[in-house]
């Protein structure tokens, strides 16, 4: 009896926090031109309430990258908000990573660091690719070859995760299309958000070329608001030389104002720094 009642412990415990665990039998298969799979509850309520706890006070107008110049620039193509958490910011989101790199088979230090967005009413991202039209966003790590996109909330009507170019399954991967699917959703290939859900596709070919059925869009939200998790991997590794420290600085015009919030508590690793990373708002913390 002791022994069951440890058991049910443990489960529940599980669904809270999460694990590294990865359950191979949720996944679905949802194409393979382009190669795509749906994970049913990789994340648990936590982990999505967490990554959204984390980023809701720090969002930002979403930009994409210029295909000649490769810089970050604002666009109509994409119209959410959003920011980029820390690579292994904290215990969740490192769990997170760990299980992403499970599922996928490809290396933790080839992934980007998560990007969260938040989508609202008539909000959405026009069909794009993931690898990089341009060769200054190749050189460090490659082509980006996976996209895993958590899905962090429900969405009433709308969102939809849309494959325009792929040659579409005759049951769409076992998805049924119902009156919640918006009339964009229902266009081609698909996936509607549900919290804790993750999508797995390809950009590149096994070959590691660009694999032009990888074009995707994010449908407009027509009822309710979208927020998603994003890692992109690359073929090689992403890591980035670390910064030396720059002295005692305010890096965001917002610093001061999330110091106010508790912020420097609440979010040390972005805030004041890990030692291998200084952090972003350390003269707002007060440190000098």
């Amino acid at each position: 009896m002791l022994y069951l009642i440890w058991i049910l412990a443990f489960n529940q415990m599980l669904q809270v926090v999460g694990s590294n665990f990865f359950d191979p039998t949720s996944v679905i298969q949802i194409s393979w031109k382009p190669r795509a799979f749906l994970a049913k509850q990789f994340l648990t309520d936590f982990e999505c309430n967490h990554m959204i706890h984390l980023a809701k006070d720090k969002l930002e107008e979403s930009m994409v990258a210029d295909n000649e110049s490769g810089k970050s620039v604002k666009s109509e193509i994409r119209t959410s908000s959003g920011m980029f958490l820390m690579k292994g910011q904290d215990e969740v989101v490192s769990r997170i990573e760990d299980r992403i790199a499970t599922w996928t088979f490809l290396p933790k230090e080839n992934g980007e660091a998560m990007q969260v967005l938040r989508y609202q009413h008539g909000q959405k991202y026009e069909p794009h690719f993931d690898y990089f039209q341009d060769k200054n966003n190749q050189a460090l790590g490659g082509h980006r070859i996976a996209t895993v996109l958590m899905y962090l909330s429900d969405v009433i009507k709308g969102g939809e995760t849309v494959f325009p170019s792929a040659e579409e399954e005759d049951n769409d991967g076992g998805l049924i299309k119902d009156d919640s699917w918006s009339d964009c959703g229902k266009r081609g290939l698909g996936v509607k958000p549900m919290k804790g859900d993750a999508l797995l596709f390809f950009s590149l070919h096994p070959s590691a070329e660009p694999d032009p059925m990888s074009l995707h869009t994010g449908c407009p939200v027509i009822e309710g608001e979208k927020w998603s998790a994003t890692k992109w991997i690359h073929v090689a590794s992403f890591e980035k030389q670390r910064p030396k420290s720059s002295g005692c600085v305010n890096e965001n015009d917002k610093c001061e104002e999330w110091a106010a919030y508790g912020e420097c508590k609440k979010n040390p690793a972005y805030m004041v720094g890990t030692p291998d990373w200084p952090g972003a708002c350390r003269k707002a913390c007060k440190l000098c």
